[in-house]
């Protein structure tokens, strides 16, 4: 397969966008959830192109050239060199939050270009999950990740992490920048954290921590600046938990020049 990049403006961008294991040949096929997608939901046929992106990020421009049901077989024109994945690798840790707030969270984060979500089960979380139902929770929320993956043109499906504790949580990611959105936080606003960032150039990776509903704890925030995260404002304004986390994303890309020249 030869390689070009694409112009943001082409035809190309908007095609539908499909997840696989690896891209190992010219001639491919694509079964299961997807191949139903393909020929049930968007009645593709045969000649109809497609984008493929495989698990390291390789993107590849393809046409359909058989399918049924179950199994669409493609064959890969060429690579795509274009790459849609922020310049900062960005873990949204985001306390628990009720009902279906958390499905909004990760969806749109995964939008915007977290490269995973971590739910950290807080001292204020309403929501308490343990074992079996915990673990059918994060299935539910990575398909959701992965449905909003396609949708937004992502190169990676994004991982939501197992439902961690605080403790865990900051032990398991060690990013060269960590930052909390701590409501009383009145001298230091994200936007000068993230400068302080550049300055030292620790902006490649990023964990940015949100509180659930009942806000974070003393004792999460001592925990959290013992582990190197600066506690943030985000405005003069108390913002929901399910909006502070999309509002700090959007920020941090403005800022890092990931929404645009």
């Amino acid at each position: 397969m030869a390689e070009r990049g694409i112009n943001f403006y082409r035809k190309e961008t908007y095609m539908h966008r499909f997840f696989v294991p690896q891209l190992y040949n010219e001639t491919m096929t694509i079964e299961g959830v997807d191949a139903r997608h393909i020929s049930k939901v968007l009645r593709m046929q045969p000649g109809a192109q497609l984008q493929l992106v495989s698990d390291d990020g390789v993107s590849a421009l393809a046409e359909i050239t058989a399918i049924d049901s179950e199994c669409v077989t493609v064959h890969c024109l060429e690579k795509l060199a274009e790459s849609h994945e922020p310049a900062v690798r960005l873990i949204l840790a985001q306390g628990l939050a009720k009902g279906e707030k958390m499905e909004f969270i990760i969806q749109k984060a995964v939008e915007m270009g977290a490269y995973s979500v971590v739910p950290v089960a807080m001292e204020h979380s309403v929501v308490r999950l343990d074992g079996a139902k915990a673990a059918k929770k994060v299935e539910r929320w990575q398909k959701i990740a992965e449905s909003a993956a396609k949708q937004s043109k992502r190169d990676i499906i994004p991982e939501v992490q197992p439902v961690q504790t605080m403790a865990q949580m900051l032990a398991a990611n060690d990013c060269a920048t960590k930052i909390i959105a701590y409501e009383c936080e009145d001298k230091k606003s994200l936007k000068a954290a993230l400068k302080e960032a550049q300055a030292k150039g620790a902006l490649t990776d990023l964990l940015l921590i949100i509180g659930p509903e009942g806000g974070i704890s003393e004792a999460e925030l001592d925990a959290a600046r013992a582990a190197g995260a600066v506690p943030v404002s985000l405005g003069r304004r108390i913002l929901r938990a399910e909006t502070a986390g999309l509002v700090a994303i959007s920020a941090i890309f403005y800022e890092t020049g990931d929404l645009g020249d």
